[in-house]
């Protein structure tokens, strides 16, 4: 297991909620899922940026010496490294070190499962690479091409960094095909008058429990940070017998790497797109009032936030007392308390989700010719029947239904009721 030294790193002009002791239990988190271990942390609260070794010297000198006195694998830095930077550390403190946004590319590369979470990964860890070919030829072999690739004249880096430009374009026009495949399917689900519902949360909130509770999907779950990477769609039929899609996505995390989000846009657009989002948070958190901040942040650079949403306050089983949910209630709109992993108020939860999409159903009352019996299945399949009488010459039938549905059955009605 590998052994790391966590560097916790805060600006004096910082004005972050979250404590070195809130970014040291996070970072602990992250090595975890990495499969390594924290042994020991430092902090550092810094006036200003050293251009060369984002530290000052004296905080490096320290870092040198716990990384020999404890024989540190690697040293990671919850900021953002230059690729300088990176090197001059490396160079000074004698191991390897890297930055937040590499370990969350780690843990994303082991997860990703799907075809298309792979790509969106490989695409992520190249950008994130290609500003930091400056200055030696990081060896990109394993990327493709190979010896006797270069054109004349050309040095190693400049292949390394053509290779990899290369690759990022390919990446990105496959990623293309995904995303239109994925609105011709969006825009068939539309024309049929399903909604989409998209879970949305602070990674580890507990959103592909829920989606496994309401649609039994066998979500693979456990407690850690991005359980989730690959985007999972089940269709659920609410108590009002209106069908919906409900859709799973990649976890949020504070201060998500800007480029992380653009590379995940073909997934992310399920949440942009949806007509309602169930927002999870982990109550039982300590923090988990920042954490429901960072994912509305999140939100917000999708151009999702105002979209109408349920806050599900999860994780209730764990709380000592239920007391704060009396006033959360209150704090929150549209706001429903469970526990997932035990299944209570997942009724009152679903009872707020058909409460939300109600408006997108029309209630009718038609009179169908007997010889279109299967626009009364489809009124039995697509929605829910109150009452159906059978006439001599005809079906009288009064029903909640998708838009588009209720429009088809007033068209072949033949009379009012």
């Amino acid at each position: 297991m590998e052994k790391v030294l966590s560097v916790i790193v805060q600006l004096k002009s910082d004005r972050s909620q979250w404590t070195f002791d809130d970014l040291a239990a996070e970072m602990e988190e992250l090595v975890s899922a990495c499969h390594g271990v924290v042994v020991d942390k430092l902090t550092c609260r810094l006036d200003q940026i050293s251009p060369g070794l984002y530290l000052g010297e004296g905080k490096v000198k320290e870092i040198t010496e716990l990384v020999k006195a404890k024989q540190i694998d690697t040293v990671i830095i919850n900021s953002d490294l230059k690729g300088n930077q990176q090197r001059n550390l490396e160079e000074a403190i004698g191991c390897k070190v890297i930055d937040r946004t590499q370990l969350i590319l780690d843990i994303f590369a082991r997860r990703a499962k799907s075809l298309e979470g792979k790509m969106q990964v490989e695409l992520a860890q190249l950008e994130y690479l290609l500003p930091r070919l400056v200055g030696h030829g990081v060896e990109m072999s394993r990327l493709g091409g190979g010896i006797g690739t270069m054109g004349p004249g050309e040095t190693k880096l400049e292949v390394d960094r053509r290779r990899i430009r290369e690759k990022v374009d390919r990446l990105r026009r496959e990623l293309k095909d995904v995303t239109l495949d994925r609105s011709l399917r969006r825009k068939k689900r539309q024309d049929d008058g399903i909604p989409l519902v998209s879970l949305v949360g602070y990674t580890n909130a507990g959103k592909s429990t829920i989606l496994n509770t309401l649609t039994q999907a066998g979500q693979v779950t456990h407690d850690g940070l991005f359980t989730t990477l690959d985007s999972l769609s089940r269709q659920l039929i609410l108590p009002n017998h209106q069908k919906i899609v409900l859709s799973d996505t990649v976890g949020f995390l504070h201060d998500l790497p800007h480029h992380l989000i653009e590379s995940f846009k073909a997934t992310l657009e399920e949440t942009a797109t949806a007509d309602l989002l169930i927002h999870v948070v982990d109550v039982s958190h300590p923090k988990f009032r920042n954490l429901y901040d960072s994912v509305m942040q999140v939100l917000k650079e999708l151009d999702a936030h105002e979209k109408p949403m349920i806050t599900v306050l999860n994780k209730i089983d764990r709380l000592e007392s239920k007391s704060i949910l009396r006033e959360l209630k209150l704090t929150f709109n549209n706001c429903v308390a469970v526990s997932a992993l035990s299944g209570e108020n997942i009724p009152g939860l679903l009872d707020e989700i058909s409460s939300q999409l109600s408006s997108l159903l029309e209630t009718i009352e038609v009179v169908l010719p007997l010889d279109r019996m299967d626009l009364v299945n489809l009124a039995h399949k697509e929605g829910h029947v109150h009452t159906i009488n059978y006439d001599p010459d005809a079906v009288r039938l009064s029903a909640s239904l998708p838009k588009k549905i209720a429009g088809l059955l007033q068209k072949f009605s033949i009379k009012t009721m």
